[in-house]
């Protein structure tokens, strides 16, 4: 990440629990290190135990993805960073139209069949993944549903 990301950045990250008087063991790493590393994870497309050593071990930076994601603080980041992208381009911070798309994509034998469903229009056997955007195409949404749900009832 560079500096002038991290400085468009720093401030949308939710502040730690110890600065915030609230008490508590400081963080061992900085924020920063670990969304590099998070990035070169998803952008190398790595497993978590192959992270090269430049980075925090890879149990603390996972330990601090699986915090964040079940306090939902990634979803909160990342709708802190829409609203920001979209206030830049002189938009409202919050959308008021979205699009939704979805895909249907086939099920392997071992995807149960309580979360399968047959897509007639594509004739697929599987799921459907449901994208919703903005009318910049910003993310809004995602849910997968077996691939015999319209757009319509995902929406």
């Amino acid at each position: 990440m560079t500096d002038t990301e991290w400085a468009h950045t720093r401030p949308l990250l939710p502040v730690p629990g110890g600065l915030r008087g609230r008490g508590g063991r400081p963080e061992a790493y900085c924020h920063r290190a670990m969304l590099d590393a998070i990035r070169y994870l998803v952008d190398n497309g790595i497993k978590w135990r192959a992270m090269p050593a430049d980075f925090p071990p890879w149990d603390r930076v996972y330990a601090f993805f699986r915090r964040w994601r079940e306090n939902a603080l990634v979803q909160e980041f990342h709708h802190r960073l829409r609203a920001k992208v979209r206030e830049k381009l002189g938009r409202d911070a919050e959308p008021t139209a979205g699009v939704i798309d979805s895909q249907s994509i086939k099920a392997d034998a071992v995807v149960g069949a309580d979360s399968r469903g047959f897509d007639g229009g594509k004739l697929v056997n599987g799921r459907k993944r449901h994208v919703v955007v903005d009318t910049l195409g910003l993310l809004l949404g995602v849910i997968v549903t077996s691939a015999d749900v319209g757009d319509r009832a995902a929406a």
